[in-house]
């Protein structure tokens, strides 16, 4: 099955530590990310959209900076997984911060994945007050 990925970069009004717990912590995704959040005893992060679980392991952490979450696929035994990707960048020159998305995933249609994240990081601006 043929992956895109979807790349985009968003200006928040809050600093990274503000930032960072919104996108890397199960309580914080929850707020606007998706319906609910769950973290398994194994450290699988469950992802809850309408009542369907989609289970992630957190494959990549850096404080402040960055946060990756590699879905996981049973039914395939390549290591070809649909992933999201957050960064946290601040510009040297304007001290402003940057949510870098990275969604790599089978939904090819880039209008609707900028529609989908624009809507979310909307949510999310709501809730970090910018």
């Amino acid at each position: 099955m043929q992956k895109f990925k979807y790349s985009n970069e968003y200006e928040l009004r809050a600093s990274p530590k503000m930032l960072f717990p919104y996108v890397s912590t199960a309580s914080g995704l929850s707020q606007w990310f998706c319906d609910k959040v769950n973290i398994k005893p194994d450290h699988t992060f469950d992802f809850i959209w309408d009542k369907e679980s989609h289970f992630a392991e957190q494959t990549s952490l850096r404080l402040n900076k960055s946060v990756k979450f590699e879905f996981i696929n049973t039914s395939e035994s390549n290591r070809d997984n649909n992933y999201i990707e957050f960064k946290i960048d601040v510009s040297d020159l304007t001290g402003s911060t940057y949510l870098r998305i990275t969604d790599y995933s089978v939904n090819t249609d880039s209008e609707e994945l900028s529609d989908l994240w624009d809507g979310l990081i909307d949510s999310l601006k709501e809730i970090v007050g910018s």
